[in-house]
């Protein structure tokens, strides 16, 4: 079974990109999503926050009524029957 949602963030995530900083920590964000951030004392730390920050960013947009990008054919703006649809 496909689970939109899942693919979304998958997707997404695929975009990221890392930068190390100065004092060796790291900073993630995902371009195509304004406001996805986060940071890491390691690469693998930011890669965890970057996904809580991508879940919490589309839980608060799909509440609020914000459009959504299109990611990889999924769009979780429409919903059929109560369910989120993938283009």
């Amino acid at each position: 079974m496909n689970f939109p949602l899942t693919a979304y963030i998958e997707a997404a995530l695929e975009l990221a990109c890392y930068d190390k900083l100065e004092d060796g920590s790291f900073s993630g964000e995902i371009p195509k999503l304004k406001g996805v951030l986060a940071f890491g004392k390691s690469l693998r730390g930011c890669e965890i926050e970057l996904r809580s920050t991508l879940e919490d960013w589309i839980l608060v947009g799909l509440r609020l009524g914000h459009k959504l990008p299109v990611l990889a054919g999924i769009d979780l703006n429409k919903a059929q029957n109560g369910r989120v649809a993938s283009a």
